[in-house]
């Protein structure tokens, strides 16, 4: 009997030393609303991002500044798909799916090489694929707001015609934010702007500013070393354009103030744009409206539903005329005339971007509903002087929602709570 009782407190305390264990590796680093942050899933964030680090030939800043970064991102992110859950915005498999081998066919590979590919440096692709899913709804959380809340004037239309802007180019930049905290006292600003300075001079004296971009920049691009990648010109902020035509190929800008902040931009590379033509597709589109009577689940139910009849050998167009939702398009048969790649937005670009002539897409899902397109082909076109105006429109636009998608960011994150307990 006492053996017995032994060997149960020796089992007792083995258990308790393996939960104790499994908490240390599970401990919650924040707590962000209703949702938890774990160590685990830190660690995973952490790690991919090193990866992506060092890819770059980066050097990795000290372990708990790329640590406070991460999580960071993490809470940020937690604090997005909260409200995307809020407002009914979901991502159904074959969207990611979709999304899975666009990233894969840009890669130039197949999907199984992808996932061979992530496995072999230490990635779960479930995790990756889950990864993914969040990314997508954090994207369409962000431009469903910012549409809500921008639009665009004649008046604005016709200023930015009338400076040039479409003839400007494209730029390369890197840039650092040093964030003013929202609601702050004239003392946080005057500390953000002194933070500024000094990371300026850093810079003058030699420092790398991808290095430093990581290590102490508040922009979303912070982990990817600041870097924004090439941008058009005119879809940039007009206190970034007016410090860029100042500026040559390897300058440093002298911290620049914005409601959001101080912001320091390097000029990496700058090219002319000389194209004169421009690539024009056509498509029928079929939506199913999601809104307070249709779900979106139901809204998911019905495109489905529309595609098996599609599938089936029914005609686009005649179901888009009774069926669609789309109500410019529905009287013409679901045809969207001739447009450029992204003009109805990111995703409708990408689904067209991976159809043949011909072809029908899947389902997919956008901020105004489920979606279902027919590529008819593509063609070259002048660009004429409605075509400019568009293409102004679609700037200004970028423009403004770029701004308010920042604003926006730093307003929720700062009602959210936030508890961070590394």
């Amino acid at each position: 009997m006492f053996k017995k009782i032994i060997l149960a407190v020796c089992m007792m305390q083995l258990v308790n030393s393996v939960q104790a264990e499994e908490q240390l590796l599970d401990e919650i680093v924040a707590v962000v609303d209703d949702t938890i942050i774990v160590r685990s899933e830190l660690n995973r964030a952490m790690n991919s991002i090193t990866k992506q680090i060092e890819a770059q030939g980066n050097q990795l800043p000290p372990k708990d500044v790329l640590e406070s970064q991460v999580l960071e991102r993490l809470i940020v992110q937690e604090v997005q798909i909260a409200r995307a859950e809020q407002v009914g915005i979901q991502i159904s498999e074959e969207e990611i799916d979709a999304a899975l081998s666009n990233i894969a066919q840009q890669n130039g590979v197949s999907l199984e090489q992808m996932i061979a590919a992530v496995e072999n440096d230490g990635f779960d692709f479930s995790d990756f694929r889950r990864d993914m899913k969040r990314d997508l709804q954090t994207e369409r959380v962000r431009y469903a707001y910012a549409n809500s809340k921008v639009k665009v004037s004649d008046h604005e239309i016709k200023l930015f015609l009338a400076d040039n802007a479409l003839d400007q180019g494209e730029v390369s930049l890197q840039h650092i934010l040093i964030a003013v905290p929202q609601g702050g006292s004239v003392s946080d600003a005057e500390a953000s702007k002194k933070k500024s300075d000094e990371v300026y001079e850093k810079l003058i004296a030699g420092e790398n500013f991808a290095v430093l971009a990581t290590q102490v920049s508040d922009g979303q691009r912070a982990l990817e070393g600041g870097r924004l990648g090439w941008r058009p010109i005119n879809q940039l902020p007009p206190l970034f354009t007016d410090q860029i035509k100042s500026m040559e190929v390897g300058d440093i800008s002298r911290p620049i103030r914005s409601p959001n902040g101080y912001h320091i931009i390097k000029l990496d590379e700058k090219r002319s744009n000389t194209v004169k033509k421009v690539e024009l597709h056509n498509a029928l589109h079929f939506m199913v409206e999601t809104n307070q009577v249709v779900t979106q689940r139901e809204g998911m139910n019905i495109i489905n539903n529309v595609h098996e009849k599609l599938m089936a050998g029914e005609d686009f167009a005649e179901l888009a005329e009774s069926e669609s939702d789309d109500h410019n398009s529905a009287p013409l048969g679901g045809d969207l005339g001739w447009f450029e790649l992204n003009q109805y937005g990111q995703r409708m670009g990408d689904v067209i971007k991976s159809l043949n002539e011909g072809d029908i897409s899947k389902p997919f899902q956008t901020e105004n509903g489920w979606h279902i397109v027919k590529y008819m082909g593509k063609k070259e076109s002048d660009i004429t002087e409605a075509f400019k105006k568009q293409q102004a429109e679609n700037a200004i636009k970028e423009r403004k929602m770029q701004e308010a998608i920042e604003y926006w960011i730093r307003e929720i994150r700062g009602e959210a709570f936030v508890d961070i307990r590394l």
